[in-house]
């Protein structure tokens, strides 16, 4: 056709095969057709070098762009150049370029696996296999680099710090210890999650799993670790099955997970695609390497404080400065209590019952006020007479749907 443009022709059956796959497969093609060319003599030996591509980033990823901003720093701050950035940003002229790097940083096998373990045949460019998520993840890459490049890493670990390693030594993660956890992902993702759990926060992994089956042993291998059944599948409802089985505490999984831990009232936090636009956030916010610990960290942690902080609101509902009548607590212990018509609202067409309304004072003083007027449009809107405590929970059951 002498198009004047490189032509890669592809047999992509989107119908029988998923995302992953797809781009794997494109982008193995692409690098196999414009790199190879320039492919050395076989048996040519390659040593180390400080010249290295990084591999697996897409523009659509998720945290992709602070994670290549991230690691790109971290590789600078080593003395190591990056060559070429792919699939992200990367033009065909780019691709070609492959070849002149000395080894490879695989960020995300599900894209750039493939295309990785072809450049290690063609041109003896050997690829990382730590992934830098967590503290440990990220020490552990930075001596796996350190190696393929020749140099030293302990002055390089010695410079680097995180946030998070203290905050997990704090008095209040300790209260978080033993918490039950639930992760599921793509397995680059839900493998590093499930080590940042176990290892740097001490949670509990209660389970584990993937919608990734062409990397399904490495879930398997890490669910071997934590003593608990893989789960390999793509089926929410399954998913959902196995996360009210286990009853965890905190769930780490894509936007369905997301939706899932909403029904059944337990935090979350999204670690992986398919993701919402809420999860790209205008900040820097990078997964990976020490400031990705650190995002992690706060990520994952925050919404267990603040299950926390309604335990304790629980906990010290009948306390002098908790309870029903106490005045606000910054106005001083003399300071009196509001009027009760200003604190509490009138009660509407429908009569309360004594044990109904001893039951909403139990609620916190912040959200009464607004369980009191659910609860009286329910009963007003089925016409009934008196508020029971029976009326109370299902009106908290209505309004919570």
């Amino acid at each position: 056709m002498r198009l004047p443009i490189p032509v890669v022709a592809l047999e992509l059956p989107s119908y029988s095969k998923k995302e992953n796959w797809g781009a794997s497969e494109t982008f193995y093609q692409l690098v196999r057709a414009l790199a190879g060319p320039h492919a050395p003599p076989p048996g040519t030996q390659r040593g180390p070098g400080r010249v290295c591509n990084i591999l697996g980033p897409t523009a659509l990823g998720f945290r992709h762009r602070d994670d290549v901003r991230e690691i790109t720093g971290l590789l600078g701050r080593m003395g190591i150049e990056v060559r070429v950035t792919a699939p992200m940003g990367a033009r065909p002229s780019d691709l070609a370029r492959l070849g002149e790097a000395d080894f490879n940083v695989l960020l995300y096998p599900e894209v750039a696996g493939q295309a990785a373990s072809w450049l290690t045949r063609t041109f003896g460019q050997k690829a990382t296999r730590s992934i830098p998520i967590g503290t440990n993840g990220t020490r552990a890459f930075v001596e796996e680099v350190a190696a393929l490049a020749g140099i030293d890493a302990v002055p390089v670990l010695a410079a680097e710090e995180a946030r998070a390693a203290w905050y997990a030594r704090s008095v209040d993660s300790n209260y978080l210890t033993g918490k039950r956890v639930f992760v599921f992902g793509d397995a680059t993702h839900a493998v590093a999650a499930a080590r940042v759990a176990a290892e740097e926060m001490g949670f509990k992994v209660v389970g584990l799993g993937t919608y990734s089956r062409d990397l399904a042993r490495d879930i398997r291998a890490a669910a071997a670790l934590y003593d608990v059944e893989p789960l390999i599948g793509e089926d929410y409802l399954e998913v959902e099955a196995a996360i009210q089985a286990a009853q965890p505490e905190l769930i780490l999984g894509t936007q369905m997970e997301r939706h899932i831990a909403k029904r059944l009232g337990i935090p979350c936090a999204v670690i992986s695609a398919p993701v919402h636009v809420q999860d790209y956030p205008a900040r820097y916010s990078p997964q990976m390497g020490f400031e990705g610990a650190n995002v992690l960290f706060d990520t994952w942690v925050h919404p267990l404080m603040m299950g926390l902080e309604e335990h304790l609101l629980g906990m010290f509902r009948e306390d002098f400065e908790f309870h029903a009548e106490a005045a606000p607590s910054h106005l001083g212990g003399a300071a009196a209590p509001a009027p009760a018509a200003v604190v509490e609202a009138p009660a509407g067409p429908a009569g309360w019952t004594a044990e109904a309304e001893a039951e909403l004072k139990k609620i916190p003083f912040f959200v009464r006020g607004k369980a009191r007027r659910n609860t009286e449009r329910f009963a007003g809107e089925r016409g009934l007479a008196s508020i029971t405590l029976e009326t109370l929970y299902d009106a908290k059951a209505h309004f919570s749907r």
